[in-house]
């Protein structure tokens, strides 16, 4: 299998596939395999979505995502239902170590084909067989339906398909904020004209703050925000108290980054949290300014030009200090 026509052919049998999202799924991850799962299942093959840890409250309206197997809890089960596979589809990652012990397994079941489906920057060299890697995709579930639509397929992309995908949209683009070209916004017409409900998603991704959230957000923007005018720069950190005082949970703390790109003249965004036995960083930027680089370089990251994480091994005090040092050294354009 090379080519997506040798997928297309492949798929003309029923089949036993396993999507995978990577750790910490976040709306694009579980967004295109939920999407791609509902465009195969009725076409007859068994499909399954493993991803290696839990996925935030916000997506739980979707139908199906409770049945997204998680390998950290279910590592035997998911074990099983992968060495039972035709195929694997890799989605919204570029290495199989953004799935952690999942892809190790994965590594070594040699005789099963692997197909990539991904926006990210720089793949790895022997991922898959078959690779769609566009970087200048807003998002992997825009590439999925890009996919269906590159194998003669698009008339099958019902509203129940084009719900998830647009959720990934949504969330990574920031409700259209950056990441955006000419072509993300044909396919977007593309899903509005096949019946998605824009205005239900947007309640369900913006709109649905719990009181919680809420307060942390205050808390965030009040006590542990931090302007760095000279590099327009902003900075939020979250300590491990704070965690234990507001009970943070996966998906809390969801796009409290970009509150600081609100801020007039300030061009690039650091959300630092202090977690158990990491230290983890999200970035955002406007224009030039190349977060990704910068995550590559002294964080141990990647992702996109203005929208990038990684993560480091030292203290949250060191972490913020290596940062400054990022922002001395000068940020990176490109």
């Amino acid at each position: 299998m090379q080519s997506l026509a040798d997928l297309r052919s492949f798929l003309e049998s029923p089949r036993k596939i396993v999507l995978f999202g990577h750790r910490n799924p976040d709306g694009d991850a579980i967004g295109s395999t939920l999407g791609l799962k509902r465009y195969l299942d009725p076409l007859g093959h068994d499909v399954e979505i493993i991803v290696p840890s839990e996925y935030p409250r916000f997506l739980s309206f979707l139908d199906g995502v409770e049945d997204v197997l998680v390998f950290d809890t279910h590592p035997d089960n998911c074990k099983s239902v992968m060495k039972a596979a035709d195929l694997f589809i890799l989605m919204d990652f570029n290495s199989l170590e953004r799935i952690d012990k999942a892809g190790e397994f994965v590594a070594t079941l040699t005789d099963t084909p692997r197909v990539l489906i991904d926006h990210h920057l720089d793949p790895d060299d022997d991922i898959a067989q078959v690779v769609v890697s566009r970087p200048s995709a807003s998002s992997t579930c825009e590439l999925v339906y890009t996919v269906i639509k590159e194998m003669g397929d698009a008339e099958n992309v019902t509203p129940h398909i084009a719900e998830p995908l647009m959720v990934g949209i949504l969330t990574d683009t920031g409700g259209f904020t950056y990441a955006t070209n000419a072509e993300l916004f044909r396919v977007v017409g593309d899903l509005f004209e096949i019946g998605v409900d824009n205005e239900k998603l947007q309640t369900e991704i913006f709109n649905s703050m719990t009181e919680k959230q809420m307060r942390l957000l205050g808390h965030c923007l009040a006590n542990r925000m931090e302007l760095i005018k000279e590099h327009n720069a902003g900075l939020i950190t979250l300590t491990k108290r704070d965690y234990e005082q507001f009970d943070i949970r996966r998906g809390d703390t969801e796009g409290i980054v970009n509150y600081l790109l609100r801020i007039e003249g300030i061009d690039l965004a650091a959300f630092i949290t202090e977690q158990p036995n990491i230290t983890k960083l999200s970035l955002r930027s406007r224009g030039d300014i190349s977060v990704q680089k910068m995550a590559a370089e002294y964080f141990k990251g990647g992702g996109h030009k203005n929208a990038s994480g990684g993560y480091s091994h030292a203290g949250l005090r060191s972490t913020v200090s290596r940062f400054r040092e990022a922002l001395e050294a000068g940020v990176p354009v490109g």
